[in-house]
């Protein structure tokens, strides 16, 4: 693992290394919220390896995390059913930051203000690295999918619309 300068550390990044985790860090121009498919485009990767981090709150009105392929959607009525609620509805975008301490754009399931449940779809399973956000807008990391589910303490599982 490379040292990385500490003023561009994310929260994320210190608890990876804290956690002597291996991970890479990959940043890019970003100066506003670009969804996950465009910068798949733009960088040249592969839909199915890059995950977006989303987050869901029960009728229970506990918080989920959510982490799915960027051009797929969570299935609600499985992911619900995984975290035996109800049912689930997206956070609205203006209180990401106040559940997550993240903004949108930038959300990654490590190192969130609480530690909430963390669901990540099972085709990262398939995969010797995933790309999930780095914390901050126009920084991404790559890490294990098994190193992912083991720092956030999360499972694996079907959440996705066919």
């Amino acid at each position: 693992m490379a040292k990385r300068e500490k003023e561009k550390k994310t929260n994320a990044m210190r608890i990876l290394e804290k956690k002597q985790i291996n991970f890479e860090i990959n940043t890019y121009e970003c100066e506003e919220f670009i969804d996950g498919v465009h910068i798949a485009d733009k960088l040249g990767q592969s839909y199915e390896q890059s995950f977006k981090t989303l987050v869901l709150q029960g009728k229970s009105r506990m918080y989920y995390v959510f982490v799915v392929p960027i051009a797929r959607e969570v299935d609600l009525k499985k992911a619900a059913k995984v975290v035996g609620e109800k049912s689930l509805e997206m956070v609205p975008v203006k209180e990401i930051y106040a559940v997550t301490g993240y903004i949108r754009g930038g959300c990654t399931p490590i190192g969130m203000k609480k530690q909430y449940p963390t669901i990540i779809h099972e085709s990262a399973q398939d995969f010797r690295q995933i790309i999930i956000s780095g914390g901050k807008l126009g920084v991404q990391i790559f890490l294990s999918p098994q190193d992912l589910l083991t720092v956030t303490g999360g499972s694996f599982a079907d959440i996705i619309v066919k």
